[in-house]
């Protein structure tokens, strides 16, 4: 993965979301377990377009639910590594 700078954009108790200024890149954290799913190219595109549904669908959730259900649900969490390696 390149060195994209990324800001954060929602934070939970659980979970946190990066992202590019332009949105080609995010990293998505489960601050619980350690772990990271870092996000480019056509995965990162399809993340945008899953999390832009959630959040119309449910825009009252907090971060840590919308963020847990794109990990468990939207498969992210097979995208994941431990952070530090």
């Amino acid at each position: 993965m390149s060195e994209t700078a990324v800001s954060l954009i929602a934070d939970g108790t659980e979970y946190q979301l990066f992202a590019s200024a332009d949105e080609t890149a995010f990293v998505l954290r489960f601050k619980t377990d350690q772990m990271a799913a870092h996000l480019e190219g056509d995965d990162a595109a399809r993340f945008r377009a899953d999390y832009g549904a959630v959040k119309q669908q449910f825009p009252d959730w907090p971060p840590d639910q919308t963020l847990a259900r794109l990990w468990d649900q939207g498969g992210y969490s097979w995208l994941a590594a431990e952070e530090g390696r």
